[in-house]
């Protein structure tokens, strides 16, 4: 009889634990990045206009400057101080890849994957990375607070390409670079 318990008692977790990853996640990562301290943080302007705030974030306050992008897990958070389109979005992510030598090939690889995930963005709007290190999640974050995980990247060279548009010594926006890395305290 108390074998019998603790297997019903063991399936009602396995069960209740699927469900909570399932539909729980959005909140969990949410929760999991907003507590982690600021690395660093900057604004991208272009001649006068401002474009973007960012912070990178990380579990204990640290970016670790090593030869893999994202060595250890990290957030990008990433406010719009002006209205962007998804098809801006992709167009200057493309753009930064090329500058950066990556292979037309990988780029267009991976272009798809973000043409199902990158919303258009608002005033105001956040769109967030958060990464392990290895794979992530997108969170879009609308002016009203809501908070939804828009897609996921379970491909290590697409993780770290994406970040290197921020964190790779070949970035175009050295000074930005450093100030999320916290190299300009």
């Amino acid at each position: 009889m108390i074998a019998q318990f603790r297997s019903i008692i063991l399936t009602l977790i396995v069960l209740v634990s699927a469900n909570v990853s399932a539909t729980g996640n959005t909140n969990d990562v949410v929760r999991q990045w907003q507590q982690w301290p600021i690395v660093g943080q900057a604004t991208l302007s272009w001649l006068w206009l401002d474009i973007y705030s960012s912070q990178l974030r990380s579990p204990d306050g640290k970016y670790k400057l090593e030869g893999d992008i994202s060595p250890h897990p990290v957030a990008l958070e990433i406010r719009y101080l002006r209205d962007i389109s998804s098809t801006q979005l992709l167009e200057a992510t493309e753009e930064q890849w090329q500058k950066q030598g990556f292979s037309d090939e990988k780029i267009t690889t991976w272009m798809p994957k973000l043409t199902t995930i990158f919303p258009s963005v608002k005033t105001g709007e956040k769109l967030i990375y958060v990464t392990d290190g290895t794979e992530g999640e997108f969170v879009y974050i609308s002016n009203a607070g809501e908070q939804k995980v828009v897609g996921t990247i379970d491909d290590e060279s697409l993780n770290d390409a994406f970040l290197a548009i921020w964190l790779s010594p070949k970035t175009e926006y050295q000074t930005l670079r450093q100030q999320l890395l916290g190299m300009n305290r």
